[in-house]
């Protein structure tokens, strides 16, 4: 199964484009980095893959069809803020159980205690936030995972222990991975390529 971005195009309002005709692929199975200077519209281009923002011009399609994003989109984005990501008024069980409920080891592997089901997400660190967030996005309907500077925030303890669920898994399911990152180490240390946009 291929993602694919033909010709996008995209601008905000009346600005000068964040993206003019960019191709980008992946196919399920392979981790692949997406890297450039501050400004190029890397993460513009994360949210138009996962159809969170409709590109001016051009097409994404998922196995050479437009996604149905009434139902489950199969290209899930996980942001790098996951405060943002969640609604303040669910307990974080309600939260990591509304698209799937993921198995107990699953859990366990990304560090997520019994105990913060019941917490509020205010109540937890970003790096306990970011755990129940990742996991979320790992549902067995997920082809595509887009990881928008996923662990920048984090130290490098939770950063390894996230990455190594999240590889795991992603070579278990044959799920596609877009490392969107600053972090040259990371995208070489994770991804058996790299695009950079700026070129």
């Amino acid at each position: 199964m291929r993602l694919e971005a033909r010709n996008i195009s995209f601008s905000y309002q009346d600005e000068k484009p964040v993206l003019s005709d960019i191709d980008f692929t992946v196919e399920t199975g392979e981790i692949v980095g997406l890297t450039a200077p501050s400004g190029y519209g890397k993460s513009t281009l994360g949210k138009i893959l996962a159809g969170y923002l409709k590109p001016d011009k051009g097409t994404v399609l998922v196995d050479g069809k437009s996604a149905d994003v009434k139902a489950f989109h199969p290209v899930q984005l996980v942001f790098q803020h996951p405060e943002k990501a969640v609604n303040p008024r669910w307990k974080m069980k309600k939260i990591l159980t509304e698209a799937w409920v993921p198995p107990e080891e699953m859990i366990r592997k990304m560090g997520i205690e019994q105990g913060w089901m019941n917490r509020w997400p205010a109540e937890l660190s970003g790096g306990e936030l970011q755990r129940f967030c990742v996991l979320r996005a790992l549902s067995p309907q997920t082809k595509f995972l887009i990881a928008d500077e996923m662990t920048t925030m984090l130290d490098m303890i939770t950063q390894a222990q996230i990455w190594r669920v999240v590889t795991e898994y992603a070579a278990r399911k044959e799920m596609g991975i877009v490392v969107i990152s600053h972090d040259t180490y990371l995208l070489k240390r994770l991804c058996s390529r790299i695009v950079r946009l700026n070129e």
